[in-house]
């Protein structure tokens, strides 16, 4: 009995304890003109706990616990404490409205547990966010094609925004998406993923669950909340946890919101490292590499990568400066934005709102004694000005145009008022580009052309130096299926097809004549350079992509 009796006695005093301490947080709440909250007996919610990372709330005592619209609640037993209020005014400064409560120490203990049910793969504080291998894993055994997918990511309900954002970032890493879209339609918000160059649906989400998903990736990504009629740029880090699940990888990602007529359209665009190739990885015919190969190693001139956008170009010129970079060149870039970190380059970004632009950057550039300098893009006539003068005293210059093919950039240059007298001498080589998507090698098919096609094919191929045109005797076509490992699309992984135009000494005798896009053209090809066409059909022979794709990108062939 005495035992019973001791028991109770124990839990009263426990009971008086916590009562007197609840007393004594209410007492610092009306002192502090604050409310007073009760976290034992509260609702909290982990998904606004996880906006806070767990160190942060510990070392300031306050943490959020609830978020209702975009009004944040946090609780904390010493409101006067100034890291408390540093984190308020950082989560004002991100757009939130925000509420702070006192509490007891131990209300606060419950609060700060609850870290532990929170899983690693959700937002772990401003410009991260995790993803976990079981997350990875269970998509491999689960998701067969984009429906498996959208199914999965439509199951969740809105209390776990937490899992729809795990699961959108993690079935773009398992589909090696490039771009991620969330687009506000009246109705329902749709999502997309770009893969292989091309936007697939994955599912429709409900504009309730949006707004949420909305506010979470603009916080990571440093981006201001309920700005819905500005467009806004930023950033956030993916950190992937490996199969030994004590290490990450990280994966940079490029945010963009746009308005539009039903709310934010959000597209992400996703940087992995892993897609930085070497020159001879980027799957160059014989001929073409042994041309850039010896054009970059020359001491000065410009080479200019083009072609529209998503079409490869920031790929290969970073294979031309790895392939470049050792410890006695010192190059420097002026990108917008920094797309890839290279060890080795020293690379900068432009800020037009500064008035810190390409024409600027270039110039502070070439001041630092640069051997190499890639410039990102020539949009006027000051950056080109600045480029081609660089090219001939003694820099090489990298940089990209937006013209349809190689022989289009000339004529660009001089409409934008390059003397022609220093336009040849400054130019080295330019390429036009493409990304075509491959066939998938496990379900593809190949079927014998009509007489007629191998005709046009044939008829197509006599430009082609005779050494290096292809025997089409045994030549059947790739015809796309479908199955698991291409995710249903008949297709998996893309290559580049290109055009060369080298500039010799009948080119630049040429650019003295201001010769229009056809004229340059046949020059060109005159001097060797085999059309961005032809480059792609030798592939179709080679069974690694078909003739519909080519002409999908490139336009009519045969």
């Amino acid at each position: 009995m005495s035992m019973g009796f001791g028991k109770k006695s124990e839990e009263y005093l426990k009971k008086v304890r916590r009562e007197e301490e609840e007393e004594i947080a209410k007492r610092v709440a009306r002192e502090n003109n604050l409310p007073w909250i009760n976290l034992i007996k509260t609702r909290v919610e982990r998904d606004a706990l996880a906006l806070l990372p767990e160190k942060e709330a510990q070392e300031a005592m306050v943490a959020p616990f609830q978020l209702i619209d975009t009004t944040l609640l946090f609780a904390t037993p010493h409101p006067q404490n100034p890291k408390v209020w540093e984190i308020l005014n950082r989560f004002k400064e991100k757009d939130y409205k925000v509420r702070l409560f006192v509490c007891s120490p131990t209300s606060f203990s419950r609060l700060i547990k609850e870290y532990s049910f929170i899983p690693l793969y959700v937002i772990s504080g401003e410009g991260e966010l995790r993803v976990s291998y079981q997350k990875i894993k269970e998509l491999h055994t689960t998701v067969k094609n984009i429906e498996d997918l959208g199914r999965i990511i439509t199951s969740y309900s809105k209390e776990m925004i937490s899992q729809i954002i795990e699961t959108i970032i993690a079935g773009a890493l398992f589909f090696d998406a490039s771009d991620i879209h969330l687009e506000p339609k009246e109705e329902f918000v749709r999502l997309r993923y770009r893969f292989d160059g091309i936007l697939y649906d994955i599912c429709s989400l409900k504009k309730d669950i949006y707004q949420f998903i909305a506010a979470r990736f603009e916080l990571v990504a440093g981006l201001k909340l309920n700005r819905p009629h500005e467009a806004q740029d930023g950033r956030f880090t993916i950190k992937i946890e490996e199969e030994d699940q004590k290490t990450e990888r990280e994966i940079e990602v490029r945010v963009s919101t746009v308005p539009s007529l039903y709310g934010e359209s959000i597209v992400m665009r996703i940087l992995d490292p892993r897609m930085l190739l070497s020159i001879e990885k980027l799957g160059l015919h014989p001929w073409l590499f042994e041309i850039i190969t010896r054009e970059i190693k020359k001491p000065n001139g410009m080479l200019l990568v083009t072609g529209p956008t998503g079409s490869g170009k920031t790929t290969t010129l970073y294979a031309c400066l790895q392939y470049i970079n050792s410890p006695e060149v010192k190059i420097i870039t002026i990108e917008d934005p920094i797309e890839y970190h290279i060890q080795g380059l020293s690379q900068t970004q432009v800020e037009p709102e500064k008035g810190y632009d390409f024409a600027l950057g270039l110039r502070a550039a070439l001041r630092q004694d640069p051997d190499v300098v890639l410039v990102g893009e020539i949009r006027d006539r000051e950056t080109a000005e600045t480029a081609v003068q660089a090219a001939l005293t003694g820099h090489l210059v990298f940089s990209t145009l937006h013209t349809n093919d190689a022989a289009g950039a000339i004529p660009r240059l001089i409409g934008m008022g390059i003397d022609t007298d220093v336009l040849g001498p400054a130019l080295n080589l330019i390429i036009a580009q493409r990304l075509l998507r491959k066939v998938c090698s496990n379900c593809v098919s190949f079927e014998r052309p009509s007489d007629e096609l191998l005709f046009k094919i044939q008829k197509k191929l006599e430009i082609l130096p005779q050494n290096i045109r292809p025997d089409l005797s045994n030549f059947k076509l790739p015809k796309v299926n479908k199955c698991d490992k291409c995710r249903q699309t008949g297709y998996k992984g893309r290559l580049g097809v290109y055009e060369m135009f080298q500039v010799n000494k009948e080119v630049e005798e040429a650019i003295l004549t201001s010769p229009s896009i056809e004229e340059m053209r046949e020059i060109g090809i005159k001097a060797g350079m085999i059309p961005l066409e032809i480059d792609g059909l030798l592939r179709v022979i080679e069974g690694m992509t078909t003739l519909d794709e080519l002409e999908r990108v490139v336009g009519k062939v045969v």
